[in-house]
C-alpha cells in the first residue's frame, strides 16, 4: 500500500511540477510539426504595389530609396539600399521593399515575431546556455518516470493489467509501425 502511495504522490508532484515544460514542448512541438505549412517563428506578409518613378534629377540609390519609401511612408525605417540592373532592393526595419526604378513596379516583404510560438521554439531549440539544457534533461528524465509511474495509477480492469495494457501497447505498436513504414517506405 505505501508503494502505491509513493507511486501516485510522484507521479501528481511531477505532473505538477512539469506542467509548464510541457505547455512550451507541447505549443513548439505542434509548431515544428507543422513549419512545413507555416512559419512558426515569424509572420512574413508580402505586398506589391504601383509607385510613381522619380525624376531623372534623382540618381543617387540612396534618394531613390527615400522617393519610393516617402510614397509608402517608411522613410523613417530605412537601412540601406542595393540596386541589380533596373531594381532597387531597400532594406528596412522588419523587411525590405523591390522596386523598379523605372516602372515603380514594387513589392514590400515584412517580417515580425510570432507570439508565444516564437519564445517557444526558441526553448524547443535548446539554443539557450547549459542551465537551460540541464532543466531540459531533467524534464526528458522526469517525462520517463511520469510515463513510468502513470501505468501504475489505476487498479483492476481500467489498470495496466486490463484495458491500460491495450492502450499502452497500442502507444508503443503505432510509433514502431510508422517508423519502419518511414524507414522502408
Amino acid at each position: 500500500m505505501k508503494l502505491r502511495k509513493f507511486n501516485r504522490a510522484i507521479h501528481r508532484d511531477m505532473g505538477y511540477f512539469f506542467f509548464g515544460m510541457c505547455i512550451i514542448y507541447g505549443l513548439s512541438g505542434i509548431a515544428l510539426n507543422h513549419r512545413h505549412e507555416w512559419n512558426p517563428n515569424y509572420i512574413i506578409t508580402q505586398k506589391s504595389f504601383q509607385l510613381q518613378p522619380p525624376g531623372e534629377d534623382i540618381t543617387d540609390n540612396r534618394d531613390v530609396a527615400m522617393h519610393f519609401l516617402a510614397q509608402v511612408d517608411r522613410q523613417d525605417e530605412f537601412r540601406t539600399s542595393l540596386r541589380s540592373g533596373d531594381n532597387l532592393r531597400i532594406f528596412i526595419r522588419n523587411g525590405s521593399i523591390t522596386v523598379n526604378i523605372y516602372t515603380g513596379q514594387g513589392d514590400m516583404e515584412t517580417i515580425r515575431s510570432r507570439p508565444v510560438f516564437r519564445e517557444v521554439n526558441y526553448l524547443h531549440y535548446n539554443t539557450p546556455r547549459k542551465l537551460w539544457t540541464w532543466f531540459s534533461d531533467f524534464y526528458a528524465g522526469g517525462l520517463i518516470v511520469m510515463a513510468i509511474t502513470g501505468l501504475f495509477i489505476l487498479r483492476g480492469k481500467n489498470g495496466i493489467k486490463g484495458r491500460g495494457a491495450w492502450l499502452t501497447g497500442a502507444g508503443i505498436v503505432i510509433p514502431l509501425i510508422l517508423l519502419f513504414y518511414y524507414l522502408n517506405g
